[in-house]
């Protein structure tokens, strides 16, 4: 690998110099911090970070390779990679291909050498910002950072288009995709679900005519302020079928009864954030890759529950609403890396949609 220097540069004026990898493009995105300690190809393949350059806090990246069984999307849309050091010596007999050579392929650029304690130190003080991969710093490459307006179709930039199956044998349960990992599909084909992906703009009488058993509102990138089409069908089908929010999923679980959210100082990404349950008190490590949370005060006014809060800062990481057959976390708990506390809540779902099925029949029976 040819190591060219190359630099980063934040939107504050900060910059930092190390050696490019990957494809050797500038490239601009929002950038943020990912706490993992592993799990570098399923981060670089969630859609979740559309359009984000990733600082990855671990000081050794690359050493395992690219492998086919951890991918969390075929076509990443990441805007670039930052490492403190980069292996080029895979030691694990699966890597297909390098880190480096993946990143090419996906046309990504990345950057080792950086001082990541450092750069996160900035961000957790500063909050996450605009930041570039340049060939040099100089007045013009600002000029081009400060110009750019971030996105707000990054949902509709990563859902699927049109409609496809998973098939299983067992209860049908629809995902709704509003960028979602395998993983989750992996964990409902596991429960012997037999799954329909729509995407994120479906009408909520599709959703109905399909007669599911159960809807699951995925993870997936961006402010769910701007997904109003993924508001209506939630709010067209609450209360006539069990639903399960994850992530951006259970962000739009929350707008669409009434409670609000907001931007993070610098967010949650990694698979190490421990959250209690409140009605238990047990705690789960979970993995979470989200920049926006649910208003605490703003739960007054929604029919909603608080059964989960983060141990650092006391966010808001579960809800549950008060009349009807739905819930939701902010975490993954598909998880992909990270640890998988949380799987039974996978459980949780599936015994919701069995308890609203068996209420269903005896009104029937009844009537």
């Amino acid at each position: 690998m040819d190591k060219m220097k190359r630099y980063l540069i934040l939107a504050d004026g900060t910059v930092f110099t190390g050696q490019g990898f990957g494809m050797p493009l500038t490239t601009t995105g929002e950038i943020v911090f990912n706490t993992g300690m592993t799990g570098y190809q399923e981060t670089i393949t969630d859609q979740s970070y559309n359009g984000q350059i990733i600082a990855f806090t671990a000081p050794l990246i690359g050493n395992h390779g690219i492998n086919r069984s951890d991918y969390e999307s075929i076509a990443p849309t990441c805007k670039g990679v930052i490492v403190n050091e980069l292996n080029q010596e895979q030691v694990d007999i699966s890597g297909q291909m390098s880190l480096d050579e993946f990143l090419k392929r996906r046309q990504i650029p990345g950057i080792s050498g950086i001082d990541t304690r450092a750069l996160v130190r900035r961000l957790r003080q500063a909050g996450t910002m605009k930041a570039s991969i340049v060939d040099t710093p100089d007045e013009h490459a600002f000029d081009q950072l400060h110009a750019l307006v971030m996105p707000k179709n990054q949902v509709q930039q990563v859902s699927t288009t049109k409609p496809y199956p998973s098939p299983g044998e067992g209860r049908n349960v629809i995902v709704i995709d509003l960028g979602l990992k395998y993983s989750l599909l992996r964990e409902l084909t596991k429960r012997q679900c037999n799954l329909i992906v729509l995407p994120y703009n479906t009408k909520a009488q599709t959703v109905l005519d399909l007669a599911p058993d159960g809807v699951i509102f995925s993870d997936g990138p961006g402010d769910p302020r701007d997904v109003p089409e993924a508001l209506a069908i939630i709010q067209g089908i609450q209360g006539k079928i069990p639903l399960f929010g994850v992530c951006l999923g259970h962000q739009l679980l929350a707008l669409a009864n009434g409670a609000e959210v907001y931007k993070m100082t610098y967010g949650h990404r990694g698979a190490n954030h421990p959250v209690r349950e409140i009605a238990t008190g047990k705690i789960d490590f979970t993995t979470q890759n989200h920049g926006y949370a649910v208003v605490p005060q703003s739960i007054r006014q929604a029919h909603l529950l608080v059964t989960h809060i983060d141990v650092n800062d006391q966010t808001i990481e579960g809800l549950r609403h008060r009349n009807y057959p739905a819930f939701s976390v902010q975490f993954l708990p598909n998880a992909s890396p990270g640890p998988h506390d949380a799987a039974h809540l996978f459980d949780e779902f599936i015994e919701m949609i069995d308890a609203f099925a068996k209420r269903h029949r005896n009104s029937t029976l009844r009537s």
